[in-house]
């Protein structure tokens, strides 16, 4: 992926699986499915969200990034 995700499902949707981006940022396979379903992953995750992006040559990942998504989702909300 050359630029950032446009979305938090897109970014998930660059992984094979809901259970693999689950296992590279470390959290249960339904709070993945969870993050993808809201657009919005809790904060608590974010710093293995980014690291597990970079792995994965995803760019743009980053803190503001994942900010303007979670507010985003609970303006939505």
């Amino acid at each position: 992926m050359a630029q950032e995700p446009t979305s938090i499902s897109a970014l998930i949707d660059e992984w094979k699986t809901i259970a693999e981006f689950a296992t590279e940022v470390g959290c249960g396979y339904e709070a993945a499915r969870q993050m993808r379903k809201r657009e919005s992953i809790a904060p608590r995750h974010w710093a293995a969200v980014i690291e597990a992006s970079s792995k994965q040559g995803i760019e743009g990942v980053t803190y503001e990034w994942l900010a303007r998504a979670w507010a985003s989702a609970e303006v939505a909300a």
